[in-house]
C-alpha cells in the first residue's frame, strides 16, 4: 500500500513539475513567411490558417497552458527575418517558430534560435543546405527538400528518355541548391546537363532564358525557380510553343502554381509532392476544413506548417515541458504520420524522412471538380528519395 501511495505521489508531482516547466505559462508559435511578394500564394495567410488548425485540434492548450498564435512578414530577405526572430524570442517569448519560404530566411533564424534555445521548423525552405554545415540540434526541415523533390521528378524522366537536360535557376541559395541536386541525380542515372541560366530574383521576363534553353537541343528544360516565377516561365514557355517540342519540368511545383497557369497550358507535368490534399479519405477531410477557412485548397508548404506545429506541440506534452532540446528529443522518438506526413521519421540531422507522391497534371478533360488537379503516379518511399546525412552535418550539434 506504501509503495501504491509512493507512485501516486510520484505521478503527481511529476505532472506538477510539467506544468511548471512551461516557460511563462503559454506556448507560443511563430509563424513566419511572405504575406504579401512572390511566394504569399503558396505560404502567407494560408499557413497562419494551418497553424491555427493544429492548435485548434489540440483544443487551444498543451500540459494545461494556452497556445498562442504569432506571424509576420519576412519580405524574403535574411536581415528582416532575423530581426523579427530575435524579437520575439526575447521580447515575445515565442518557443517555435515554422514555415520560411525562403531558405535564406531559414539559415538567418536557424543561427539565432541556436543561440536562444528555440526550435525551428521550416516547412518551405528547401534548401539541402539546412541538413548541411547549417545544420544544428534544434532545426527540422519538416516538409521536404530540394533533393527529394529532383529525385522524384528527375528519375521519372530520365527513366522515360529526357537525358539531356537545361536548366534555368533562380539566383539565390534555394535555385542553386535545387539546381546541384537534380544534376547530381540526372548525372547518377546516365542523363548529362548541357547548360544551365540563372535568372534574377525575383524574375520577370524569362524570354531570353527560354530561347538559350530552347537552342541547346535539351530533351529537358527544368525550372530551378518557384512561385510566380515558376507560373511565369511555364507560361512564357507556352507562348512560345516550346512545350510541344521540349519537356518543360518545374521542380518545385505547388499546387497553388497550377491554379495560376491553368491545366490547358499545364497539363502533362510531372512533380514531386509531400502532400496532395485529394490523396486518401485523411488528406481529403483535413483539406476541407482549411477551405472552409481559406476558400482553397492547401499547398504542401501551407499542409506542413500545419504538420509541423502539430507534431511540435504533442511532442510538448509527450516531454512534459517546451525546454528547445527536450522537445526534439521527443521528436525525434515519435513516428509522425498525420494527415499530411506519411510514415515520417526525424532524423538526426534535422531531415524529416516521409513518404512522397510523384503526380502528372490532370488534363482539362480528366478534372471533375475544382482543384482535381493531379493524378497520383506513384507513392515515393522516403529512403529512396531522401539524401543521405550530409558528412559536413555535425550531427546533434
Amino acid at each position: 500500500m506504501q509503495f501504491k501511495k509512493l507512485a501516486v505521489c510520484l505521478a503527481a508531482c511529476a505532472a506538477v513539475a510539467a506544468h511548471a516547466q512551461v516557460s511563462d505559462d503559454v506556448v507560443k508559435i511563430g509563424v513566419l513567411n511572405d504575406l504579401s511578394g512572390i511566394y504569399s500564394d503558396l505560404s502567407g495567410q494560408g499557413s497562419v490558417t494551418a497553424a491555427r488548425l493544429a492548435i485548434e485540434e489540440m483544443g487551444g492548450k498543451v500540459l494545461g497552458k494556452p497556445i498562442e498564435l504569432v506571424f509576420a512578414d519576412h519580405q524574403n530577405k535574411p536581415d528582416v527575418a532575423a530581426n523579427l526572430a530575435r524579437g520575439w524570442f526575447d521580447q515575445g517569448k515565442v518557443d517555435m517558430v515554422t514555415d520560411f519560404p525562403t531558405t535564406s530566411t531559414a539559415l538567418a533564424v536557424m543561427e539565432i534560435a541556436k543561440q536562444k534555445n528555440r526550435v525551428v521548423m521550416p516547412s518551405s525552405g528547401l534548401a539541402t543546405s539546412i541538413l548541411g554545415e547549417k545544420c544544428n540540434a534544434l532545426t527540422a526541415q519538416w516538409t521536404t527538400n530540394t533533393y527529394a523533390l529532383a529525385a522524384g521528378t528527375a528519375r521519372a524522366l530520365v527513366k522515360e528518355g529526357k537525358k539531356k537536360w537545361y536548366f534555368i535557376t533562380a539566383d539565390y541559395t534555394f535555385g542553386h541548391s535545387l539546381e546541384k541536386d537534380a544534376s547530381d541525380v540526372i548525372k547518377a542515372d546516365g542523363g548529362t546537363v548541357l547548360g544551365s541560366s540563372r535568372h534574377p530574383f525575383p524574375g520577370g521576363d524569362f524570354s531570353s532564358f527560354l530561347l538559350k534553353a530552347q537552342a541547346s537541343g535539351a530533351d529537358v528544360i527544368a525550372l530551378a525557380n518557384a512561385g510566380n516565377d515558376t507560373v511565369n516561365a511555364i507560361k512564357q514557355a507556352n507562348e512560345y510553343g516550346i512545350t510541344r517540342k521540349q519537356v518543360v519540368a518545374p521542380l518545385l511545383t505547388y499546387i497553388s502554381d497550377v491554379h495560376s497557369i491553368g491545366l490547358e497550358k499545364a497539363q502533362g507535368m510531372y512533380l514531386s509532392e509531400a502532400f496532395y490534399w485529394d490523396f486518401d479519405e485523411r488528406s481529403r477531410a483535413w483539406s476541407k476544413k482549411f477551405f472552409e477557412k481559406q476558400k482553397r485548397m492547401p499547398t504542401s508548404a501551407q499542409a506542413g506548417v500545419y504538420s509541423a506545429t502539430l507534431s511540435y506541440l504533442k511532442a510538448v506534452q509527450a516531454a512534459g515541458t517546451d525546454e528547445a532540446k527536450a522537445v526534439m528529443a521527443q521528436l525525434r522518438k515519435m513516428p509522425i504520420d498525420d494527415a499530411v506526413i506519411r510514415h515520417g521519421k526525424l532524423r538526426e540531422d534535422g531531415a524529416l524522412v516521409h513518404d512522397m507522391l510523384l503526380l502528372q497534371v490532370k488534363t482539362p478533360s480528366e478534372s471533375k471538380v475544382p482543384w482535381d488537379y493531379y493524378k497520383v503516379k506513384a507513392v515515393l518511399k522516403g529512403a529512396d528519395v531522401f539524401p543521405a546525412i550530409n558528412p559536413a552535418c555535425q550531427v546533434g550539434s
